[in-house]
Order: structure tokens, then C-alpha cells, then sequence
């Protein structure tokens, strides 16, 4: 796996991209509940990627 972070000019961001066999699965981190959007621009720029809010009560989701 490859790991990395994203951000743009404009400081969007996300905390946490995964790469495996050339998918990317992006994570955000958060402590409270939060609805949050991918960004459009990485979305556009990398099609058929994975995002997933990470918070307290679904973090062992991506452990297990």
C-alpha cells in the first residue's frame, strides 16, 4: 500500500488516501459526527475512488 494526503491550492483537503492495487480510498477524520462531502476536485480528478468519514463510533469499522 501507498499512503498519502490531499490537498489543493484552495485548502481542500482530505486527511488520509490509501492506494492498493491502484484504487484509492480516501479518509476523514473527525471526532463529532459530521455530515461531510468529498471534495468535487478529487472526486473529478480520481473516479471510482472510496470516501468514508472516519469518527469515535466507526472507527473500528476500518480496523476490522
Amino acid at each position: 500500500m501507498n499512503y498519502y494526503f490531499w490537498r489543493t491550492y484552495d485548502q481542500k483537503e482530505i486527511d488520509f488516501i490509501e492506494e492498493t492495487e491502484g484504487k484509492l480510498n480516501a479518509f476523514e477524520f473527525k471526532w463529532k459526527p459530521q455530515k461531510i462531502k468529498p471534495p468535487s476536485d478529487f472526486l473529478n480528478a480520481y473516479p471510482g475512488s472510496d470516501f468514508m468519514v472516519v469518527i469515535k463510533e466507526n472507527y473500528r469499522e476500518l480496523l476490522m
